[in-house]
């Protein structure tokens, strides 16, 4: 069992930045992919990025790519995403997720779940 707790949202303008936490705990994070999801306003969960045990391997959808960057500190228990030059359809709440072997961009095949951060990005 893993359990995943978020930090970091909030209010910004856009153009501004914000990183988002994820602190893990339950089993040795190294062996599990992590990644992240968010759900905008009215809309389902949507992948946008995740990262391998090591954090060797990363992969981000198109709509951030370029903006965002995910990282991992396996000795923190703890990953990251670092987002730049936020937009306003940026807003969302976002999801850390994780789940034993590779990682996915699927939400039905994610086996864990934080309780989501509010992101808001003004115009």
């Amino acid at each position: 069992q893993v359990q995943l707790v978020e930090s970091g949202g909030g209010l910004v303008q856009a153009g501004g930045s914000l990183r988002l936490s994820c602190v893990a705990s339950g089993r040795t994070i190294s062996t599990v992919a992590m990644g992240w999801f968010r759900r905008s306003p009215g809309q389902g969960r949507e992948f946008v990025a995740a990262i391998t045990g090591s954090g060797g391997s990363t992969l981000y959808a198109d709509s951030v790519k370029g903006r965002v960057t995910i990282s991992r500190d396996n000795a923190k228990n703890t990953m990251y995403l670092q987002m730049n030059s936020l937009k306003p359809e940026d807003t969302a709440v976002y999801y850390c997720a994780a789940r034993r072997g590779t990682y996915t961009t699927y939400v039905n095949n994610v086996e864990y779940w934080g309780q989501g951060t509010q992101v808001t990005v003004s115009s």
